[in-house]
């Protein structure tokens, strides 16, 4: 039996024959629902990069419609971007202003000037009792503070009154404190006037207002913005037909003219 072929043959393809391998066990992967996951955040992810995209190109838009407006209309006052209904609307500064924004400014400045010249003088004229003798008044030329020659001069004269001096004084004292040129301007009535001083009202006229220019400049009101001119009985406020009439013909003017005060507010802008 040991000798037996077939029994040996047996036995040495038993020996030879190799067991057969377990099968191995799936290895773990992620969930299913991960692959879904991730097609969504994908998708989201475009979907934010699309609306950004879409802001950047509504804010070239509006920056460049601000633009328009702003040549166009001169608008100060556009909406900040993503300005809504019920919301403050907030001016857009402008980078330089524009010349009518300057010229505004400029007359907001000369109009302030004007309205504190005529509060001061008005309040000497109440605190001195002079109404009806000097009045000041705001027109399309300037301030004009008028004296009546009753107050100052006697008649076809040249020579200051006492009253005439001292209220000179005080209105000084406010012009001394202005750094604008001033016109002081003398009128006569029509009443013809012939002596070797004044052959005519021009004299009287011219002479007058010379006196009350060097009172002026004798109480600290700089000479070199100071003129005298004599207007003869050539402008009249009043009819020279009644003696009503030629006694506020016959006066003396200060003048701060509108275009003196802008032009000094000028110079002033350029310096600095």
């Amino acid at each position: 039996m040991a000798d037996d072929p077939n029994v040996a043959e047996a036995e040495d393809e038993k020996s030879l024959s190799v067991p057969e391998p377990e099968p191995k066990k799936a290895a773990k992967g992620a969930p299913a629902w991960m692959a879904t996951f991730a097609d969504m955040v994908t998708l989201l992810l475009c979907f934010f990069i699309l609306l950004f995209a879409m802001s950047t190109t509504q804010q070239e838009t509006y920056k460049e419609l601000v633009k328009s407006l702003r040549s166009a209309l001169g608008a100060q006052a556009v909406p900040e971007s993503g300005t809504r209904e019920g919301l403050t609307m907030h001016p857009i500064p402008s980078e330089e202003p524009s010349e009518n924004q300057q010229i505004d400014e400029l007359g907001g400045m000369i109009e302030k000037e004007m309205e504190e010249i005529v509060s001061e003088v008005r309040e000497l004229v109440l605190f001195n009792k002079l109404g009806g003798e000097v009045s000041v008044t705001k027109t399309e030329e300037g301030v004009v503070i008028t004296m009546s020659d009753l107050l100052l001069f006697p008649r076809g004269g040249t020579k200051l009154s006492e009253k005439g001096l001292d209220i000179l004084q005080k209105v000084a004292g406010i012009l001394a404190r202005l750094a604008y040129h001033v016109k002081v301007k003398g009128h006569t009535d029509s009443a013809p006037i012939s002596s070797a001083r004044f052959p005519s009202n021009w004299e009287l006229s011219s002479a007058r207002a010379a006196v009350v220019v060097r009172l002026l400049a004798k109480n600290g009101v700089n000479p070199n913005y100071m003129s005298a001119e004599g207007y003869s009985h050539y402008h009249p406020v009043a009819t020279n037909d009644t003696p009503e009439g030629r006694a506020r013909n016959r006066r003396v003017e200060i003048v701060y003219e509108r275009d003196a005060i802008a032009r000094q507010f000028a110079d002033m802008n350029k310096k600095k």
